[in-house]
């Protein structure tokens, strides 16, 4: 007999704007459904959004968020983050530069976390359109910050983002 492991809930937002960026974010929904105690639950459309911070006239980005169930903590899994980004190329040299490929852990069910390496909730997620809109997708009902995903919506609803 095998122990079950629990799986916990949690959302990660994907971006690229380097490259295929439609090839990079459907790799790296793949990789994730392939980590181990892994499995990616719904995807969100995808949608076109302006760069935020970071060196002006970058390329606009590709966005989606996917719920995952996982029984990998939130280190292991963004260092499993780390490795699938790396796969595809991404370079750490700019922040908020362009990327190959950007995966970030929006909300993990249960964990708060103030530690430098990763801090959850997502610290600016709910300031993001590009994050907040495909969450409203899949998760209208998620709490982030302590405020509804609707609330966030028309708090970045200056911002510029399109369904693709």
């Amino acid at each position: 007999m095998s122990a079950t492991t629990h799986r916990y809930r949690a959302y990660i937002a994907l971006g690229s704007n380097q490259g295929v960026s439609a090839e990079a974010l459907n790799g790296a929904l793949t990789e994730l459904d392939a980590l181990a105690e892994t499995q990616v639950q719904k995807v969100s459309p995808w949608y076109r959004s302006a760069a935020i911070g970071g060196p002006a006239n970058q390329p606009d980005f590709l966005n989606a968020v996917c719920e995952i169930a996982t029984g990998l903590e939130p280190q292991p899994l963004l260092q499993a983050l780390h490795r699938i980004e790396h796969h595809f190329g991404r370079e750490r040299q700019v922040r908020w530069g362009p990327r190959t490929l950007d995966l970030d852990i929006v909300w993990y069910e249960g964990v708060t976390s103030t530690a430098p390496e990763l801090t959850l909730p997502h610290p600016r997620a709910h300031e993001r359109a590009f994050v907040v809109r495909p969450l409203m997708d899949i998760a209208p009902d998620l709490t982030l910050h302590g405020e509804t995903i609707s609330h966030w919506l028309k708090q970045t609803e200056n911002q510029s983002i399109s369904r693709r």
